[in-house]
């Protein structure tokens, strides 16, 4: 994999765990409406490398320790690719400094 398909690969993660976090938010802030569907986001694979998020509704009630534990796991994943995609953009400048030179 070249170094801009990792940063691809680690932008689509953040993308999905963006996705991820807003569908969380929504289950959150419409916990008290009757009849909602709480929101589920699953990961998915795509061909071309990385990840999608795909958002489907499920169960009717809002469990909020679900919706916690979930967005901690989030913004964890999200920290990782963020750093998965800085290490691949500095790969990138370093080997681009010694092209030059």
């Amino acid at each position: 994999m070249s170094i801009s398909g990792v940063t691809s690969t680690a932008l689509s993660g953040m993308r999905a765990q963006t996705t991820r976090v807003s569908a969380i938010a929504n289950n959150i802030a419409n916990s008290s409406t009757p009849g909602y569907a709480t929101l589920n986001t699953g990961l998915t694979s795509v061909a071309s490398g990385g990840v999608q998020a795909v958002v489907s509704p499920t169960e009717p009630d809002v469990d909020p320790a679900t919706e916690l534990t979930d967005l901690i796991e989030a913004e964890q994943s999200y920290k990782a690719n963020a750093v998965v995609f800085e290490t691949g953009a500095d790969m990138w400048e370093m080997l681009m400094s010694i092209k030059r030179d």
